[in-house]
């Protein structure tokens, strides 16, 4: 307000004639003024992502009574974006957002930006504007604030980081932000104004992605499509659906579905039969014939410099955003690691006693393959590295130490990571196959 970004005027607002009332943007439905999708909300359209005024929708109803709302004036707080409009300009590029979100959003500036409507009246939840009695921030206004609130509680835990460290005008750090395809407009326009009225610096990348469909429909709970996070984990381990988002995300503006068969195949196949089992398969002979003692010298140290190498790759996949390919690379590698166990058959071996220190070193690359595979695997599966951690008696893994395998080093006793989903499991989870 103090740089003149605030402004206040009368505008109509849509009123619930029998519930006597303003209605939030959230209790008004119609069809969408842009693309006449029907059934969209009062400030955005879902279909098309268009952002409006309620006053434009057509053939609007409240969502509390079914009435059609009547106009009345109300005195709203707007930010003025138009005067935002270089940085803005600048700042919309495939530099700092994905071409083709670039893209639409650059349209906007083919005419001057309208004022942006930043208060609601009551009754509305969230935080009432100073000096404003009855009118609180619209919910795009502050939501964002939250993300600086919650950095900030946490640099108040630690002793080597403020709120400055990241968010200062001159601040170096990396800021990124992975948001929802829906909200493009209010992160990559209204939030970046916001920031620099505000006078702090924008974020390095936004990153849009799609929904999340389940079996091909979009989540409803009248349809039974609709899964919490809590119902999620009252059924399997959280595991299985980070690896699963993983192995589908990628850095272009798509849904992923999760596809009943598919999640319990992929799941079984790659997470438990290639990677898991790669380390259960090796344990037990560790554990059983040399009392947890891996060898001395690795078996195969070109197999091994080939999984070091492979880690420049995945880096980049990382970087670039595109985790599926990170986990097609680490699952191509899984495949190798089990080729050659099944390749040396330390099992046939392990029963001629003069093969032992040969069947020793076979296991041994096979649990530092598997621990570099934890490696890369990390970022997305961090409570399971912990897991591998433990068993495998090490510090923490990184890009760095996975160089150097684990050699005259006692391991413990190996413990299941994961089981098997189950027919059933998935049943529980989204109900019965139809």
């Amino acid at each position: 307000k103090a740089r003149g970004d605030i402004t206040t005027r009368s505008i109509s607002q849509a009123f619930d004639p029998e519930k006597g009332l303003f209605l939030a943007d959230r209790f008004i439905k119609g069809t969408c003024p842009r693309c006449k999708a029907p059934d969209q909300y009062g400030d955005n359209c879902e279909a098309c992502g268009a952002t409006y005024s309620a006053s434009e929708l057509i053939d609007p109803t409240s969502a509390l009574s079914g009435a059609t709302p009547i106009m009345k004036e109300s005195e709203h707080v707007f930010f003025q974006l138009e005067k935002h409009r270089d940085t803005l300009e600048a700042w919309v590029t495939d530099k700092h957002l994905q071409a083709p979100v670039a893209k639409k959003l650059r349209e906007w500036f083919n005419e001057p930006l309208r004022d942006w409507d930043i208060s609601r009246d009551a009754p509305y939840f969230g935080f009432e504007i100073p000096e404003a009695p009855g009118k609180y921030f619209y919910v795009w206004m502050d939501a964002p604030i939250g993300y600086l609130a919650s950095l900030e509680h946490h640099c108040q835990q630690r002793d080597d980081v403020t709120l400055d460290t990241f968010w200062n005008p001159n601040s170096t750090a990396e800021v990124y932000h992975f948001i929802g395809k829906d909200i493009i407009y209010f992160h990559a326009l209204f939030w970046p104004a916001i920031l620099q009225g505000s006078g702090y610096r924008l974020p390095t990348e936004v990153f849009a992605h799609g929904f999340l469909t389940i079996n091909g429909q979009k989540m409803s709970k009248s349809r039974g499509t609709f899964i919490t996070g809590d119902h999620y984990l009252e059924q399997l381990d959280p595991a299985f659906l980070r690896y699963y988002t993983a192995a589908k995300l990628s850095s272009h503006v798509e849904d992923i579905d999760l596809s009943r068969d598919d999640f319990l195949q992929r799941n079984n196949a790659d997470l438990v039969g290639k990677y898991i089992n790669l380390a259960s398969r090796n344990a037990g002979f560790i554990t059983k014939l040399f009392n947890g003692q891996l060898a001395e010298t690795l078996h195969d140290p070109a197999l091994y410099q080939h999984f070091i190498d492979a880690g420049d790759t995945i880096a980049q996949h990382y970087e670039q955003r595109e985790f599926n390919r990170c986990m097609r690379d680490i699952m191509q590698l899984a495949d190798q690691a089990n080729q050659y166990i099944d390749q040396h058959k330390p099992w046939t071996l392990a029963k001629d006693p003069e093969q032992h220190q040969t069947v020793q070193a076979i296991c041994t690359q096979g649990l530092n393959l598997f621990r570099v595979l934890t490696t890369y695997l990390k970022p997305v599966l961090p409570e399971m590295a912990k897991q591998v951690e433990t068993f495998l008696n090490c510090e923490p893994l990184n890009w760095h130490n996975r160089e150097t395998p684990l050699l005259n080093h006692t391991i413990e006793r190996f413990k299941p990571l994961l089981q098997r989903i189950t027919p059933e499991a998935m049943e529980q989870l989204m109900g019965p196959d139809e």
